[in-house]
């Protein structure tokens, strides 16, 4: 968890392109994470604030 939001963006979009797999970046209270896209659940309590995925726009 990052508590500055481009730091968390700089993270989701390297580990986008090294894995070559979608990223989420979101908030959780106060702080910013990334996990891969597949690994959310639709019952977790996190702010979805953009979604990487790699040799794309999305």
């Amino acid at each position: 968890m990052a508590p500055d939001l481009a730091l968390a963006q700089r993270h989701a979009f390297a580990l986008s392109r090294i894995l070559m797999v979608p990223i989420t970046l979101f908030r959780s209270g106060n702080e910013f994470g990334v996990l891969p896209s597949d690994e959310l659940d639709d019952e977790d309590d996190l702010e979805i604030v953009h979604e990487y995925v790699p040799g794309g726009f999305h």
